[in-house]
């Protein structure tokens, strides 16, 4: 019985790892040009150039964060801020995973901060980050970082004595 049991567990895994993730009737191409577009935000934040934003994020774009939605124009002040700042940032890119409407990315991000924006010093972080795409520009984007290391973080900022909230604000609601 435990035989027939691991065989069939091991068929379905086989069956589910090789089923192709697109959805039915949607070329490759358009899933390609989803994970180009993620990317290029992503070289954005370490370059600090977002002259090719505007090819991939849409004018609508809705960027929820945890201080409120914010849009395709505040998302490249944003990124030019990083680099007034002095922060460095090295993102990278764990796994990607994709269809015609979605990129979701665990990222490992490290990099050494300029006290304000970040603890001053070295920082290393992971997140998972969620875009929704529609016609090849993002038009939405949602970020899961791993709350411990975020309490770690900020208490650097504020030095030994920091209290951690007790609860941290949900950046998925609108």
């Amino acid at each position: 019985m435990k035989s027939v049991l691991t065989s069939l567990a091991a068929a379905a895994l086989m069956f589910v790892a090789c089923t192709p993730t697109t959805t039915p009737g949607t070329a490759p191409s358009a899933i390609q040009k989803n994970l180009n577009a993620f990317r290029t935000v992503t070289q954005a934040f370490e370059s600090g150039d977002v002259s090719h934003l505007d090819d991939v994020i849409a004018a609508d774009f809705v960027d929820h964060t945890d201080q409120g939605d914010k849009n395709r124009d505040s998302l490249k002040a944003y990124i030019q801020m990083i680099h007034k700042s002095g922060i460095t940032l090295k993102q990278e890119e764990q796994k990607a995973v994709a269809d015609s409407d979605y990129v979701f990315a665990m990222m490992h991000y490290t990099g050494v901060g300029d006290g304000v924006m970040m603890p001053k010093g070295p920082f290393d972080m992971h997140a998972v980050e969620v875009v929704r795409f529609k016609d090849g520009k993002g038009v939405e984007h949602w970020s899961f970082s791993d709350m411990a290391e975020m309490m770690k973080m900020m208490g650097e900022m504020k030095g030994a004595s920091a209290q951690a909230p007790t609860a941290g604000k949900d950046s998925t609601k609108k």
